[in-house]
């Protein structure tokens, strides 16, 4: 297979996901997203799981698989979980969900962390089939490396022992080397939750230094802060093209490799990702491999 070829099958199936103040700027999603895509649905402190319900209503019914986020922190107890777990599974027709902790410093109520959540049972009861969960290749500010570490192990045990179909999906980063040191350590350590390995889309460094900073990207934040220095930089829209490639490479080449799918986290928009992403999925443009983000190539 030839390195084009390899990364088209890398990226042809990536996820995305949306805001609902994000949706409510977008007419109609399949403008931007082939009909079957995973759309994740984030949900931000402070926000109205209502708005939450209704993007997911809306995304199935133009032709996507909404996948909402359940913050832990920002439930107050098992009667509610239970209320928007039954909620979005009467309405929306979901089947999977991302537990996470969410951004909250202080939990709004009972719960503190994703395990929690799990641990009701709730989803399985209302029919939700797969569950994914936050995995931080440059570790989390609101954990110790041991304490996450502890929780890959209960989720795999909770997995295992459920039978839910879990998997991780990623925060971005902007440097391979941490996120393939991460997967080895995990499967040294014996995870066998498949990992969907988070991607900035095309934004300009300043947006992407934004977005760094308030999402607690570690140290390869130094990848885009190094290419700040030049300020004439700062308003280009820059595409992942070395990122991508690396990656697809360490899928291809490496067998024991956890990752089996990408999540395009679209920082600068939506629509300009979407295009991205296909078209390099589809071999429409020329990888562009510098060490580094690069200045964007318009497909074609």
């Amino acid at each position: 297979m030839s390195n084009p070829d390899i990364i088209a099958h890398f990226i042809k199936d990536f996820t995305a996901e949306t805001t609902p103040a994000g949706a409510a700027k977008i007419p109609d999603f399949r403008e931007h997203l082939r009909e079957g895509t995973v759309v994740y649905i984030t949900f931000l402190p402070g926000s109205d799981f209502i708005d939450t319900v209704d993007v997911a209503v809306r995304l199935r019914r133009e032709g996507f698989i909404p996948v909402p986020h359940f913050a832990a922190r920002s439930i107050r107890n098992e009667s509610v979980l239970e209320e928007h777990i039954k909620r979005i599974v009467g309405e929306a027709d979901v089947d999977a969900v991302l537990a996470i902790a969410g951004a909250l410093d202080k939990p709004l109520g009972d719960f503190a962390d994703s395990m929690q959540l799990l641990n009701t049972g709730l989803f399985e009861k209302h029919g939700i089939k797969r569950i994914a969960v936050a995995g931080h290749p440059e570790g989390s500010p609101d954990m110790p490396n041991e304490a996450i570490l502890q929780a890959m192990r209960w989720k795999n045990q909770y997995a295992e022992q459920s039978g839910t179909d879990m998997y991780m999906v990623t925060q971005f980063a902007f440097d391979v080397t941490p996120i393939i040191a991460w997967d080895k350590y995990l499967q040294s350590e014996g995870n066998k939750l498949p990992i969907h390995v988070g991607v900035p889309g095309l934004a300009t460094l300043k947006s992407l230094l934004m977005h760094a900073k308030h999402c607690g990207v570690g140290a390869s934040m130094k990848v885009l802060t190094k290419q700040a220095r030049n300020l004439s930089k700062l308003l280009v829209v820059n595409t992942p093209d070395q990122q991508i490639s690396d990656l697809a490479h360490y899928k291809m080449t490496d067998p024991n490799c956890g990752i089996t799918g990408v999540h395009m986290y679209p920082l600068g928009g939506l629509p300009r990702t979407a295009q991205w992403s296909y078209a390099v999925a589809e071999g429409r443009i020329e990888m562009r491999n510098n060490g580094g983000f690069n200045s964007i190539a318009q497909p074609g």
